[in-house]
């Protein structure tokens, strides 16, 4: 084989610590901002491990009183919710996702690089605020669920910064799947057809999709949470004829699939590593990537088999029970997938095949349990037992997290040039596995034998209930030892010099081409453009092709930016206000007081909410107004669409789902009767007339998209600027029209009035978030950054501002006519 592989770095100087935060606070390097995912996402797994052995601590023995009350419950949510939503959900889909996507794809970048490093600093400040939150008010108590109506009932503080945390990562979340999604479509190495990408490229283009199609539940399910908080909006509300249950639904809609957002990057992972240890071609990849879209349709269709407990009708029930069962095929097939790769093969047996091996065995039984639960009377009798943590943490601890140990050591050489210790490696792999059954398997016989789960203390003399607990605890404190063994084995292989080749385990798919670590433009060489199969390498050795060297001179990249993190601080800034202030001194319980009478928390955190909003202005015009290349260079891409409509049509997807989710809660409680409009709601005159006015923005932003297609910039922003006039005079009278209702209703005491002001006022936001993205075009325009070489588009703008103008056309159906 003549495959030639790219050259090895020389060895650079050491850089500060200021100069390595600046450069991660500027970079649109897909590589590092995979590292700042990863490494953010250990550390929260960190702090969640620490939690748990807290939490273990305190039920080793009966009655103990290190956590208590209150306490307990507050490291248990943050516990769960630094698991699930900061480690397992983003060091997979986000980490090795942004890491190892464009260089599986053969391309140099994600398709939208600034919005790139914008999302992993949403995500990074989503956890400082989490964090911020435990000193000033206290962390939220209602577990990682917050089932309403504890969620209102307990620390509101807590909540409230949970609720705007979980939105800003969702955000972030949301931005790079549809970046992810974009770059798979648009931006494959020439001649990659989607069905000769690796089985990790396809989980990755699984999982966005699944994320941008199902994430809208818990958004909605945090916003009406929040609302209720801040202002006593609520379709929850039981005594204004809001339904409690609907809050499950919203919540479980998106949760029950993001069991799969955290479990399909890793069944991708699981994959490669088989594939390579192995020395095989993958076993059945085109049934493994039905599978994975199997895995997205089925795992959207299952929600309610959390709640069979709460009343749901019989016909119901069954159907949840038959697609539990049914999501349960394509997820075996996965595992026969594996096994089947694995089968035959000349096993490398290394640290990778280890945790592969050990996943393997550990979520069979996982997924076993997890079918027992599908079934009715059986989830009945353990629902609220430790029988269903056991099964969680079974699927998810030492299921899912096996293979992020996995990924970790299998593409360490690659990230780092270094390799981990393989000794240590097997030290923390066994400690890990024996740790996990030691802690978890004591967890189901208690769950059988009654022990219910969210307590923080049982009495003495229940049949084995205190054995079993003491076990429980020392496994945890044997999972504490295998975490430290993992970071030591880290900090070690970093301080050893660079070693690792271009392809330290023989693999096949295009990352090991790239140095170990890739240089920033990835590849110093151009791909053959025939791809005979998934796994290239293997197919261009056979067939005697090379790789075409490229002076790295030659290659352009993104320039580096501040302005995607100024952003982002302003939305920190942003988050901070909402979590711990308002824009007035407005409680649900006391109404509207003046300003200043509010304690001073409240009062400083008001003042930063105000002044957050110019800076995330100032930070996004700034963005705008920089150009992404030093050069002219024209943006690669498959399809006749540009990145940035393609970016913005997946993230569409997403906003269809928020407002489908929201819109379907409001329909199910007018149907029942328990929304029946007030005698004196809104207008149709007013809504007809917004009507007109938005409609009429619909073909004035397209008119102008097309004068500045054909070159015909004076008119394209004057269109522009007819926009915006219409979007505002839209706004003013639907503030009129608000104010006016408002005063002659309370919507606190009707659910028709708050379903309205939920949905209308989200769509005023949008309209907010539209009319910003129609000047931020509008100003590249005057400013002669509107071109095929610079980032400047109305495209994705013009994209979403067609789709507020859809939504409200739904809107004028469902609330003014209907």
């Amino acid at each position: 084989m003549t495959v030639q592989h790219a050259p090895q770095h020389a060895q650079v100087a050491r850089r500060g610590a200021w100069e390595v935060i600046k450069d991660y606070m500027m970079t649109t390097d897909h590589k590092k901002i995979g590292i700042l995912y990863i490494l953010v996402s250990l550390v929260a797994f960190g702090l969640g491990g620490l939690l748990a052995v807290g939490l273990r601590l305190q039920l080793a023995l009966p009655n103990q009183t290190l956590l208590v009350g209150t306490e307990y419950n507050q490291v248990l949510t943050v516990h769960a919710a630094l698991m699930i939503f900061f480690f397992l959900i983003p060091i997979g889909l986000f980490g090795f996702g942004n890491f190892f996507l464009p260089l599986q794809l053969g391309v140099r970048d994600v398709a939208l690089p600034r919005v790139n490093t914008f999302a992993v600093w949403l995500f990074v400040f989503s956890l400082v605020l989490v964090i911020l939150g435990l000193w000033n008010g206290g962390a939220p108590s209602v577990g990682w669920t917050f089932y309403y109506p504890l969620s209102v009932d307990a620390n509101q503080t807590g909540v409230s910064v949970l609720m705007v945390a979980l939105i800003l990562n969702g955000i972030g979340s949301l931005l790079g799947s549809a970046n992810f999604a974009a770059t798979i479509v648009n931006m494959r190495a020439p001649g990659m057809s989607l069905w000769k990408m690796p089985i990790f490229s396809w989980s990755i283009f699984a999982t966005s999709i699944l994320q941008l199609v199902s994430l809208g539940g818990l958004t909605a399910a945090a916003l009406v949470t929040y609302l209720e908080i801040k202002l006593g909006l609520s379709m929850f509300n039981p005594g204004i004829n809001g339904v409690p249950v609907l809050m499950q639904q919203f919540f479980w809609f998106y949760s029950h699939p993001a069991v799969y957002v955290m479990l399909l990057p890793y069944l991708g992972i699981g994959a490669e590593i088989a594939s390579t240890m192995a020395r095989k071609p993958l076993f059945g990849y085109r049934v493994m990537v039905y599978s994975l879209l199997g895995i997205v349709l089925v795992s959207l269709l299952v929600w309610a088999h959390h709640i069979f407990a709460i009343g749901l009708p019989e016909i119901w029930q069954i159907a949840f029970a038959v697609m539990t069962l049914i999501v349960a095929v394509p997820t075996g097939v996965k595992i026969f997938n594996l096994i089947g790769t694995l089968w035959g093969g000349r096993i490398l047996m290394r640290t990778p095949t280890y945790w592969l091996v050990g996943f393997i065995f550990n979520f069979l039984i996982g997924g076993i349990t997890g079918v027992s639960l599908g079934m009715v009377p059986f989830d009945y009798q353990v629902t609220m037992s430790y029988y269903v943590v056991a099964h969680f943490h079974n699927v998810m601890m030492f299921g899912t997290a096996f293979l992020a140990m996995g990924g970790l050591y299998y593409w360490w050489p690659k990230m780092s040039g270094r390799f981990l210790s393989e000794k240590l490696g097997l030290a923390h792999f066994w400690l890990f596995m024996v740790g996990s059954w030691l802690t978890f398997l004591p967890q189901y016989i208690l769950g059988l034998l009654g022990m219910p789960r969210r307590y923080y203390t049982y009495p003495e003399g229940n049949f084995a209930w205190t054995e079993l607990n003491f076990l429980s605890t020392l496994g945890a404190l044997t999972l504490l030892a295998g975490g430290i063994v993992m970071v030591w084995n880290m900090l070690q292989s970093l301080r050893r010099p660079i070693t690792a080749g271009p392809n330290p385990w023989g693999g096949f798919t295009l990352e090991w081409t790239a140095a170990s670590p890739p240089a920033a433009y990835n590849f110093a060489h151009d791909f053959p453009t025939n791809f005979p199969t998934e796994r290239p390498l293997y197919d261009w050795e056979k067939s005697g092709e090379t790789l075409t060297p490229v002076d790295p001179r030659s290659i352009h990249l993104p320039v580096d930016s501040i302005w995607p993190f100024v952003t982002a601080v302003g939305l920190l800034l942003m988050g901070y206000g909402l979590s711990f202030g308002w824009f007035t001194n407005y409680t649900p319980d006391a109404g509207l007081r003046p300003f200043f009478e509010a304690g001073p928390g409240h009062v400083f955190a008001s003042i930063v909410l105000y002044l957050s909003i110019p800076v995330f202005l100032w930070g996004l015009f700034k963005w705008a107004g920089t150009r992404e290349y030093d050069v002219p260079v024209e943006h690669h891409h498959l399809t006749k669409y540009d990145n940035g409509f393609m970016g913005m049509s997946w993230f569409i997807l997403s906003e269809v789902g928020l407002f489908a989710v929201l819109i379907a809660g409001y329909v199910y409680l007018r149907v029942i009767g328990a929304a029946e409009p007030p005698v004196t709601r809104p207008g149709l005159w007013l809504a007809a007339l917004n009507t007109l006015i938005l409609v009429s923005s619909s073909f004035v932003i397209h008119k102008a998209e097309q004068d500045l297609h054909h070159g015909r910039a004076t008119w394209g922003r004057l269109g522009l600027f007819f926009t915006l006039i219409l979007g505002a005079a839209f706004m003013i009278f639907q503030v009129y029209e608000f104010a006016l209702f408002g005063t002659e209703n309370d919507w606190k005491q009707n659910l028709w009035q708050a379903c309205f002001f939920i949905i209308v006022g989200l769509h005023g936001l949008h309209i907010l978030i539209g009319g910003t993205g129609v000047a931020l075009p509008y100003y590249q325009a005057l400013t002669g950054k509107m071109d095929k070489y610079n980032h400047g588009s109305i495209v994705p703008a013009s994209l979403y501002w067609h789709l507020v103008d859809v939504v409200w056309l739904l809107i004028v159906a469902i609330f003014y006519a209907w």
